[in-house]
């Protein structure tokens, strides 16, 4: 019978069952990524991805750079299929093909060719303690040095300013610049944020970024927030990641949306209701979070907006 295992000493959570049952290693791969000490990339999908802004880096980042798999998990024991049902595609009276979920980490080789790990996949519905706790062990065998996760967030916020950051971790020790949130927000339970929060009580480095996603482009792609978010893991991870062939998109996306401005009025006012939020927020806070940092809203404004978002993708996906 499996025993019970747990986290955080004798007041921690409790779970029945060895966390490495979760995952399958490929061991050749691991030797040489733990000799290199490398960072890894939190970018798992279903909570909260305002802007498509997590899904375009993932795009960018495969589509680019060499990756191999190196850890695999047991999605199958993780997913609840029926709140999150794979597609299954019917043609001439017959099932041809399923999109089957994924829960990995690979090997990716930055442009310099220095190697980091890349866990993409669907957020786990169950298990979540035990999860966190294979994360951790997968961690330690790997010798990851930093764990980076990434997240799209929707803002009240328009998209002719800077593009706003939140950043948190761990220890204010690695934070990548002096950034103060004032008082205190709860949101959603999600696993990256659970096991940021569990890194943290092992005393492991982890660190977040949530790019700030005009609200009103949350269902839109929005090339920009990957751009933001791609060179965000650059700067704190050492690493050379690509990021100029969202160029295009960027360009094409500006283009559209001055046009929608230019001949919708109601529109235009929205934004310009936005522009002059910001601007406000920014003249009466000069020593706060300017232009990159991004204006914060209040805890009651980001948890509307919050509960607002996903309220719609559930909707959405019903």
């Amino acid at each position: 019978m499996d025993g019970w295992y747990g986290l955080s000493g004798p007041e921690g959570p409790r779970f029945r069952g060895d966390p490495a049952d979760l995952y399958e290693v490929d061991a050749d791969i691991a030797e040489e990524l733990a000799g290199t000490n490398p960072v890894m990339i939190v970018a798992l999908d279903g909570y909260v991805d305002a802007g498509s802004g997590v899904e375009l880096v993932i795009k960018e980042l495969t589509a680019t750079l060499p990756r191999e798999t190196v850890v695999r998990f047991d999605a199958d024991g993780l997913i609840d299929y029926r709140s999150r049902r794979p597609g299954l595609t019917f043609e001439s009276n017959s099932y041809t093909s399923y999109d089957t979920p994924h829960l990995v980490m690979q090997r990716l080789r930055d442009a310099a060719g220095t190697p980091f790990v890349l866990f993409t996949g669907p957020e786990p519905d169950l298990s979540w303690e035990k999860f966190c706790a294979a994360v951790e062990q997968v961690i330690d065998r790997l010798g990851i040095r930093l764990t980076i996760s990434l997240m799209a967030i929707p803002m009240g916020v328009p998209h002719t300013r800077p593009t706003g950051m939140s950043v948190h971790a761990t220890s204010p020790d690695i934070l990548p610049e002096a950034t103060n949130w004032i008082g205190s927000i709860e949101v959603p339970g999600h696993v990256s944020g659970l096991l940021e929060y569990r890194l943290g009580q092992a005393g492991k480095p982890a660190l977040g970024f949530a790019v700030h996603v005009p609200h009103y482009l949350a269902r839109s792609e929005y090339p920009v927030a990957a751009r933001r978010l791609i060179d965000a893991a650059a700067d704190a991870g050492g690493l050379v990641l690509p990021s100029d062939d969202l160029d295009s998109a960027i360009t094409s996306m500006q283009e559209q949306l001055a046009k929608q401005i230019a001949e919708h009025s109601e529109v235009a006012e929205v934004v310009h209701a936005l522009e002059k939020q910001y601007d406000a927020f920014v003249a009466a806070n000069p020593h706060g979070l300017l232009t990159e940092g991004g204006p914060l809203p209040t805890a009651d404004e980001l948890g509307a907006q919050f509960e607002a978002y996903l309220a719609n993708q559930d909707g959405h996906e019903s």
